[in-house]
């Protein structure tokens, strides 16, 4: 394990990062309890799917330890305020509160740019996610039983949400 804490650097998500987010990316694909994904998009692809305000990598002088970004829910008006959450971490960086922080600076970040609700769809599996998104403010909102065959086996998510305090209350 790489430690972190001695200079980390949190600022935005940029196309000369994809190579190295694309490797995080992969690294949370392999595990099978990251996401429904099986390949790495093209940078084009991930870059029209994310929102342009909220996303955020943590680096240190060892390269960057980990990610997070904003898809919207819809194309549809109404749900302009509302967006799905990315967390991703290097394996060599895992415990060490990367994902916490960078959950809190994605959140700070969706508020400033009139988010008022954040959803998350976690394996439940994958504990270390599920912890940090409660920890910060997300309630479990339903539980969605084979929702995805992965590898040809049915997987279950659970569905979290935050609302925000700050944006969106009118």
């Amino acid at each position: 394990m790489i430690s972190i804490f001695k200079s980390v650097n949190y600022r935005d998500l940029t196309e000369k990062d994809w190579s190295e987010v694309a490797k995080i990316y992969k690294e949370g694909i392999d595990t099978g309890d990251a996401t429904f994904e099986l390949e790495i998009p093209s940078w084009t692809d991930w870059n029209n799917g994310h929102l342009k305000e909220c996303r955020i990598i943590a680096e240190n002088d060892n390269g960057i330890a980990g990610w997070a970004a904003l898809s919207p829910v819809s194309g549809r008006c109404v749900y302009g305020g509302v967006a799905e959450v990315s967390v991703y971490i290097a394996a060599d960086f895992y415990g060490q509160k990367i994902g916490t922080k960078l959950l809190e600076k994605l959140i700070d970040q969706s508020e400033r740019n009139g988010i008022w609700t954040l959803q998350a769809g976690i394996f439940p599996e994958n504990k270390a996610s599920l912890r940090i998104h409660e920890k910060l403010g997300f309630r479990t909102v339903g539980y969605r039983e084979k929702i995805g065959k992965m590898n040809g086996v049915w997987r279950d998510t659970v569905l979290l949400e935050r609302r925000s305090k700050k944006t969106g209350l009118e």
